[in-house]
């Protein structure tokens, strides 16, 4: 899927046709596939061959995982004698999670040993002093892309919690990677007991972040979500209108609920509208 062909821009509204349900009567989707389809159009009139360029017929694809298990992660960690480095070697890139990020649990130390790119999820209780000294931690040399905070603030938390702490690091000169989680802090329990989350409570949280970063001139870096290609009826909302009533149809997570296929791609123009509005 990533190298194959699949991911070519040329086969956009190919992409399309088990989510119409998305793009009908939505002019927003609508017009950045036109737009996008416009633009490749152009470029082959004009003797371009698109399909010699990589980044426009594949994808790059890298694997990342919460590091809650360390007996799993010590044994899959090797020792690289070219550069005198430790790699856990489970993923590209792994996460502390929210409950194991205090600077005295096993989890910090671990990754303080890891040469990967590491991150660490920041909710509503993070304060500025607290991420300071967390990031000194993890990336005592400030070397660029080495450590991503992931936000997961919740939509009615993140204009009052994110701010002071993007403005944190800012002052400190800090190299970090800003990216967003919009699921965990928007977590709820419906009427009829499923664990469950509102799209428009994720779009808003997402919106908020863009928004945050553009005005303190900061760099919104990327987006964590919970999703499935699969028509399952976990997350409230969307274009398919999903209602409590409707959860029991197809809830299959195990663990916590994930937006279906149709609401990732719904999500996913959304935000493409929301990135070339600010632009």
């Amino acid at each position: 899927l990533a190298s194959g062909g699949f991911a070519s821009l040329d086969n956009i509204y190919s992409w399309l046709n088990d989510f119409s349900n998305v793009a009908k009567n939505n002019t927003k989707i609508t017009d950045i596939i036109a737009e996008i389809a416009k633009s490749s159009s152009f470029f082959k009139a004009c003797g371009y061959d698109l399909s010699a360029h990589k980044d426009y017929n594949s994808a790059e694809f890298f694997t990342s995982h919460e590091a809650l298990l360390l007996n799993y992660e010590e044994c899959l960690t090797r020792f690289n004698p070219i550069d005198e480095r430790y790699y856990a070697c489970s993923a590209h890139m792994l996460w502390i999670g929210e409950r194991t990020r205090n600077l005295d649990e096993a989890h910090i130390e671990f990754f303080r040993g890891i040469a990967n790119p590491i991150a660490s999820k920041v909710g509503p209780t993070m304060q500025k002093d607290e991420l300071l000294k967390l990031i000194d931690t993890l990336n005592p040399q400030n070397e660029p892309g080495r450590l991503t905070l992931i936000s997961r603030m919740g939509a009615d938390n993140i204009n009052n919690k994110l701010p002071q702490l993007v403005e944190a690091t800012k002052a400190e000169g800090l190299n970090v990677i800003w990216s967003c989680d919009p699921m965990h802090g928007n977590t709820e329990t419906s009427s009829n007991d499923f664990k469950t989350r509102k799209f428009d409570n994720i779009f808003s949280e997402v919106n908020s972040f863009f928004d945050i970063h553009k005005s303190l001139n900061s760099y919104a870096g990327g987006i964590h979500l919970e999703m499935t290609g699969q028509n399952v009826t976990e997350c409230l909302g969307g274009t398919e209108e999903i209602t409590e009533s409707c959860l029991a149809k197809n809830y299959n997570t195990h663990c916590d609920p994930r937006l279906n296929g149709h609401q990732s791609l719904e999500l996913a123009f959304l935000i493409a509208r929301k990135l070339q509005n600010n632009n």
